[in-house]
């Protein structure tokens, strides 16, 4: 029968390579971070972007002073889609809902505050009251250009949007991105529908 004999003193100097010196700990530590950090920067750079919102246009949905996410990469508006606009006319990023995109024909009834795209009603859970401010823009129906958006606030009162003859429509580049993401305040933290 064979003996088998245990080398203690091998087995504790390969447990000391595992755990290293506490030099090699840190430097590990520190790689880790170092890594993290340019991954954050990176995704941040390319695939998302932090926004604020400056206002009340958009409420119920979002309040002023809310910190947003959004994805900009690869990114097409759709109907409906909450987005950041770099608005070349206001001079600064603005956040609205997409109503409709080129081709599409707006209605709004601004007595009964109906909204309709291409002779549909739209369903607006989502707003805070009737869409029954004109802002000028155009004479309804109008039909979006192509290669452009019709957007607007969800605060229909208290909304500058393409009602407005100072924004209209939307060109696809002053699009930053989708909302998709609430990270401040803390008790809102959340996706943004």
């Amino acid at each position: 029968m064979a003996k088998f004999q245990i080398n203690y003193e091998a087995l504790d100097a390969d447990e000391n390579k595992k755990n290293g010196t506490p030099y090699e700990e840190f430097l590990e530590w520190s790689e880790t971070i170092i890594f993290a950090f340019f991954a954050v920067i990176l995704v941040f750079t390319f695939l998302l972007r932090q926004a604020n919102v400056d206002g009340e246009s958009m409420v119920p949905t979002l309040q002023d002073g809310e910190k947003l996410i959004v994805h900009h990469l690869f990114y097409t508006p759709e109907k409906g889609d909450i987005v950041i606009v770099d608005s070349q006319s206001l001079g600064k990023p603005i956040v609205k809902r997409v109503i409709a995109q080129g081709g599409d024909q707006v209605d709004i009834n601004f007595e009964s505050g109906v909204v309709k795209v291409n002779g549909e009603v739209l369903q607006e859970s989502y707003i805070n009251d009737l869409t029954q401010l004109d802002e000028g823009a155009f004479d309804y129906p109008v039909t979006v250009p192509e290669g452009n958006y019709f957007v607007m606030g969800d605060n229909r009162m208290h909304s500058a949007d393409s009602r407005s003859s100072k924004i209209g429509f939307i060109p696809e580049d002053e699009i930053v991105g989708k909302v998709v993401f609430r990270i401040w305040p803390m008790d809102r933290i959340g996706t943004v529908e």
